[in-house]
């Protein structure tokens, strides 16, 4: 079983290779990561070390682009390949339906991590040029950085192969993607921002909106990051709701993201007739 995950996982890591998807997912996360380390640079003042300053800046862009990067590689994972026809030909494969989407998973989370390590690798490097050994103080947070990167990577890849099983076309699951990441990254948190104006300090505010944080993917990957650096303070409007949440909630909410998601996608796989 294994070694079948493991082929299918080559295969599909070769073909993204050929698509460009690892250099563009790189690229994407190098340029962001050097432009945001550059306008963090100026901010001496303050009393973490270069790198926590850095990764700081970081968590918040990976919020926004990790998903994105998950969800453009695996829209098309199972609509595409029914699209080309090529869809039947792998189900006549000695390989269960489960070992598929799973060698899928694989090889397009390898694209996510080196598209993260790049960036953030380059980040880190202008972090010790900038600030010399004293960053050697953040490398903590920027490893703690990369591995719920991972996380957050895996759980959307997993929502892309669900979405991609629900619209059977590439076009439909390429809008249900970009909708998806709308609605999970842009919408949701400007929801939560007008119904704390609205609860004005009341029952929503201290009961529910903690756990309506924890429960988003994305929002807990950025609390469970603040709430562990040196230079929350500086870095977000959430300082406050990161300090408030035990740690152990949105970290829970990370580990199990990406379980739930690929339950999700593999029943919704299941449903799809070539």
């Amino acid at each position: 079983m294994l070694g079948r995950i493991l082929s299918t996982a080559g295969i599909e890591f070769r073909i993204a290779l050929r698509n460009r998807w690892v250099a563009v997912g790189a690229a994407m996360m190098i340029l962001f990561s050097l432009v945001l380390s550059a306008a963090g640079a100026g901010g001496n003042g303050l009393a973490a070390d270069p790198l926590s300053v850095t990764v700081a800046s970081l968590v918040s862009l990976a919020v926004y682009l990790v998903p994105l990067i998950a969800l453009l590689i695996s829209f098309d994972a199972v609509a595409g390949e029914a699209e080309r026809g090529t869809l039947p030909l792998h189900l006549t494969y000695p390989l269960s339906r489960s070992e598929l989407l799973l060698g899928k998973l694989l090889a397009q989370l390898a694209v996510v991590v080196l598209a993260v390590v790049a960036g953030y690798a380059a980040a880190a490097a202008m972090a010790f040029l900038s600030g010399g050994s004293a960053a050697t103080a953040g490398l903590s947070a920027l490893w703690r950085l990369t591995w719920t990167s991972a996380l957050l990577g895996a759980a959307f890849l997993s929502l892309g192969h669900a979405m991609s099983c629900v619209a059977r076309r590439a076009s439909g699951a390429a809008a249900l993607a970009i909708g998806l990441w709308l609605v999970m990254i842009v919408l949701y948190d400007l929801g939560l921002l007008a119904a704390i104006i609205t609860d004005d300090g009341g029952s929503f505010t201290t009961q529910v909106f903690p756990w309506a944080l924890v429960l988003n993917p994305a929002d807990a990957f950025r609390i469970f990051n603040l709430a562990a650096s040196e230079a929350v303070d500086a870095a977000s409007g959430l300082a406050g709701a990161a300090n408030s949440i035990a740690a152990w909630k949105p970290l829970a909410s990370l580990l199990l993201w990406p379980v739930l998601a690929a339950v999700l996608a593999r029943l919704s796989f299941g449903r799809v007739q070539p």
